[in-house]
């Protein structure tokens, strides 16, 4: 190389680009966008089922039950036995079991009178009221052959106790049972005289006065067939406490120890089961934590190789749950032939 001919620069090293700070912008962005997304989804009021009215003669009796509920439970039996879904797919040995004990008393005198509440009850609304720690004051109507059954000879000769109340005769058969014919249809029933006056003699309106639970029956779907409305968060709990009394850790499992309210709706619907229960809490972060452990919950014992049963798996796989605001929604939409899978496997 010639010493005239210079020597060909060096080139340049260029120090590397820090991609740090990018990397953090982009996580920092995501996770805003998840945070926001997530802020409007717990915030966003979702559509509902649309719910069906309440009837005028039900609206009526429910306005005048005196006081505030702290749970109330409709069953539309007449209804009920006349769906396609109770003809076709219930055994007869659920439609032959014993709908419901009113004590060993009670029931004697009701088989000695020849009545059966499987066939006799048409329609039955109770409005439950707590009254210190444990008792329970109780006023509601029981409609059908029921009533007729239950006339005031066989009353006379069987009843503790007997009194005029508000103009109706009202007979005690048990301690905590009154009842009081209302014509050939309608049978008042009663934990005591004093609840069947303020129910004869009404003062105001229950939805005016109890906003707690006139909001679960408006926003339950299902009216015709079977509902409740537990506005007590005390009757809440009594209601879960089956799920929690073989296992302390529960209760605080799914945000099950916060919970506020809750209502459930059945219809019996030609092609199957049609549910929806609500779970409300007091924040929409509660709710929120408690529907997506519901659904995870649901999602693992779905999958193949869990414990779970053939025929839970194929429930569970019709049920879906959402957060709606303070509330957690969970629906069922049952086909007829999952219970006729389950009836021929017993």
């Amino acid at each position: 190389m010639s010493s005239n001919e210079s020597m060909p620069a060096a080139p340049e090293l260029q120090a590397p680009k820090k991609k740090g700070p990018k990397v953090i912008a982009t996580l920092f962005v995501m996770g805003l966008i998840v945070v926001l997304t997530g802020y409007l989804w717990i915030n966003w009021k979702k559509p509902r089922i649309e719910p069906e009215p309440l009837s005028p003669e039900l609206t009526t009796i429910i306005q005048n039950m005196p006081g505030t509920s702290d749970a109330m439970i409709y069953v539309g039996l007449k209804d009920i036995r006349e769906s396609k879904f109770w003809k076709e797919a219930v055994p007869d040995s659920v439609k032959n079991s014993p709908l419901i004990s009113l004590g060993k008393r009670t029931d004697s005198l009701m088989k000695a009178g020849g009545i059966d509440l499987n066939n006799d009850l048409d329609t039955l609304l109770v409005s439950f009221q707590r009254s210190g720690r444990k008792q329970q004051n109780y006023i509601g109507l029981a409609f059908g052959p029921i009533a007729r059954k239950t006339q005031a000879n066989l009353l006379d000769a069987t009843s503790i106790q007997k009194a005029v109340v508000a103009g109706h005769r009202a007979y005690m058969l048990d301690s905590a049972l009154w009842v009081s014919p209302m014509g050939e249809n309608r049978l008042a029933i009663a934990s005591s005289t004093d609840n069947l006056e303020k129910f004869f003699r009404p003062s105001g309106h229950l939805f005016e006065r109890d906003s707690t639970t006139a909001s679960l029956i408006s926003k339950t779907p299902y009216k015709s067939h079977a509902w409740f409305a537990l506005a007590s968060p005390q009757w809440t709990a009594g209601a879960l406490q089956s799920l929690t009394s073989k296992n302390s850790e529960v209760k605080s499992v799914g945000n099950l120890n916060r919970l506020q309210q809750i209502s459930m709706s059945v219809k019996f619907d030609d092609s199957g089961l049609k549910g929806q229960s609500e779970w409300v809490y007091k924040d929409r972060q509660a709710a929120f934590f408690a529907s997506t452990f519901l659904w995870g919950a649901i999602e693992l014992s779905s999958i193949s190789g869990s414990r779970t049963s053939e025929s839970a798996k194929e429930l569970l796989k019709h049920l879906k749950v959402s957060q709606n605001l303070e509330s957690v929604i969970v629906t069922a939409d049952l086909p007829e032939t999952i219970f006729k899978k389950s009836g021929k496997k017993e």
